[in-house]
């Protein structure tokens, strides 16, 4: 099949080793900060924040996080290009959807008069609230749609990356607690550009199931 789709994700794969000599020139991070702030997520929530490590000192702070565990993820720290956490609000409550409705109104997208009952669309998120007050499980689930929405975005601007579910949640959440706000990473990216000699997994063929196997057309 000949699409600029599915060219992009046939090329898209998971980076091995990075060549720390190359950097994500500024143009091309302005477009993908502003594709993750357009991902979609329920009820349009938007449950979420971006932390994006870039400067050396926030590099070696990732990098103390991975002291105890998930150490095969440790290299991808300093020798790639940025590190994104990617983090959930572990209790979304209707103050924060508040947010949401207020920009709506701003954007023209919902009438002032009509500000209470754009509400109607937060018993979905009470759903997914537990007897604790707790959402992450929903929440966590938002970030993932920006995560899949990043990645093909990467694809499109040609730049590698490598999902790193294999993260110290529990040292990152305390490193960078005062930039999470209460928020909880549980996920990191790895963005910037492959070793052209160290990285395996660059001249590997791309491995999927068979269509039939996974779309199922009734």
């Amino acid at each position: 099949m000949t699409h600029i789709i599915i060219k992009d994700l046939n090329e898209r794969y998971t980076t091995k080793r990075y060549d720390s000599d190359k950097r994500v020139p500024q143009d091309k991070l302005n477009v993908l900060y502003e594709a993750m702030r357009l991902s979609a997520s329920s009820i349009n929530s938007q449950p979420w924040k971006f932390i994006v490590i870039e400067s050396d000192e926030a590099k070696q702070r990732m990098h103390s996080t991975f002291e105890y565990k998930h150490q095969f993820n440790r290299p991808h720290v300093m020798a790639a290009s940025h590190i994104i956490l990617f983090a959930h609000n572990p209790s979304y409550k209707r103050e924060h959807y508040a947010k949401v409705v207020d920009k709506g109104i701003k954007d023209g997208r919902t009438k002032p008069d009509n500000r209470e009952q754009a509400f109607g669309s937060f018993a979905f998120a009470e759903l997914n609230t537990d007897e604790n007050g707790n959402t992450a499980a929903w929440t966590k689930s938002q970030v993932y749609l920006a995560l899949g929405n990043t990645l093909h975005a990467l694809a499109r601007l040609g730049i590698d990356s490598t999902t790193m579910e294999g993260v110290d949640s529990e040292q990152i959440n305390q490193e960078f607690a005062n930039e999470l706000g209460g928020y909880e990473c549980e996920v990191a990216l790895a963005i910037g550009y492959h070793h052209a000699e160290e990285d395996f997994n660059a001249k590997l063929p791309k491995s999927r199931l068979d269509l039939e196997e996974v779309v199922h057309i009734l």
